[in-house]
């Protein structure tokens, strides 16, 4: 994953060093992004974009961010992947678009140019957070993608904006050191075990909804937050998805299970589309065996597997995952965890997630994912 951060100063009294702000904000996220970091300022410094990058797809300078469009008309940073983008790439190589590198950064890029932010959001297959900037109309868009997979926080307090991919790069900008805790969002919390979007912890800050984007021009500030996201626009609807795919009829059940395969067969295949190593999470039920048994018929080396156990034999099913590496050859890494092991995570927790999250999985998540890090860089 990578990491985004920045701000909008809609007064134009700008901050005593805005570059090193920017900075600060944007090496909050260090953690996100290990293999480079970068920042530039538009608008004569109003506007800033950070990002931390760490590197899947097209590793040389080329797939760097923040990146610019081959125009110089837009720039972006953006966080996650466009599983797709060989096949938007295809489409602008066609209609005349021309290539630095082989990012799928740079392709969506090059879509926003040719065919609007809309349209190519529309194209987009993937999970992703982005800031964009359009150099000629001054204006400002943020986007998410269909799901809300990578996370998206916009705050805004008087005349500053300032967004990230996570809150800790938000309350490094001096405008929002000391936020307020949100009511209604612990309220939310207590009964959900997390907080959900369109909802922060804090009432000056708010998580983009999925499958939305929304402009603003630099020279119209919003009334306040909610107007701000009040823009936001959909460009992708579930249930319209869902819909659509009730049209389709099989002429039995043999038929429906070959479809199913093709289309989860399809979506591993682009998965695996990386510069750097890849391996899977395996917990031994139907989803990761099923997923790591595609990634084993589409790879020609052994997949890399990655599973958690326990001490404690009421919570070990490790014996599960083990059978199921055995049976499909995966290189297989298993790390069993203690109690002890368990509660030294506890500390950490608030660093990793800044804003309360009750999910019982965190803590061998976290040890799962180092695990995996010492092994491949995408899970």
């Amino acid at each position: 994953m990578c990491g985004i951060a920045g701000f909008v100063d809609f007064s134009g009294e700008l901050q005593a060093d805005p570059a090193r702000l920017l900075d600060s904000m944007r090496d909050k996220l260090r953690h996100r992004g290990p293999d480079a970091g970068a920042s530039v300022l538009e608008a004569d410094g109003r506007v800033g974009f950070g990002h931390r990058r760490l590197a899947i797809i097209d590793l040389s300078e080329t797939g760097a961010q923040p990146m610019q469009s081959s125009s110089g008309r837009y720039v972006t940073v953006f966080n996650g992947e466009i599983y797709n983008f060989q096949t938007m790439r295809s489409e602008l190589t066609g209609v005349g678009a021309q290539f630095r590198g082989t990012s799928d950064t740079e392709v969506l890029l090059e879509a926003i140019e040719r065919f609007g932010i809309s349209a190519a959001l529309e194209r987009a297959n993937g999970m992703f957070a982005l800031a964009l900037f359009d150099r000629k109309s001054k204006q400002l868009s943020f986007a998410r993608d269909r799901l809300g997979k990578k996370p998206l926080y916009i705050g805004m307090v008087e005349d500053a904006l300032a967004f990230g991919s996570e809150l800790k790069a938000i309350r490094t900008h001096p405008d929002f050191a000391h936020p307020e805790i949100d009511a209604e969002a612990a309220a939310h919390f207590a009964r959900l075990g997390y907080i959900p979007a369109p909802f922060s912890i804090y009432r000056n800050v708010r998580k983009l909804p999925p499958a939305s984007y929304l402009s603003i021009s630099l020279d119209n500030k919003p009334r306040d937050l909610e107007a701000l996201l009040g823009q936001a626009r959909r460009y992708w609807s579930m249930y319209s998805a869902a819909q659509n795919g009730r049209d389709t009829r099989y002429e039995d059940e043999s038929e429906a299970l070959d479809a199913l395969e093709d289309n989860l067969g399809l979506a591993v295949e682009q998965r695996l589309i990386s510069d750097v190593p890849v391996g899977a999470f395996l917990s031994g039920g139907i989803d990761s065996s099923t997923i790591v048994a595609m990634m084993a018929g589409q790879s020609a080396h052994p997949v890399r597997t990655f599973t958690i156990g326990f001490t404690e034999p009421a919570y070990d099913e490790s014996n599960h995952a083990r059978a199921v590496a055995g049976h499909l050859g995966t290189d297989h890494h298993e790390l069993v965890v203690s109690p002890g092991d368990a509660r030294e995570v506890i500390p950490t927790l608030p660093s990793m997630y800044d804003e309360p999250f009750a999910d019982s999985s965190q803590i061998p998540t976290y040890l799962l994912s180092r695990l995996a890090r010492e092994h491949v860089t995408v899970a």
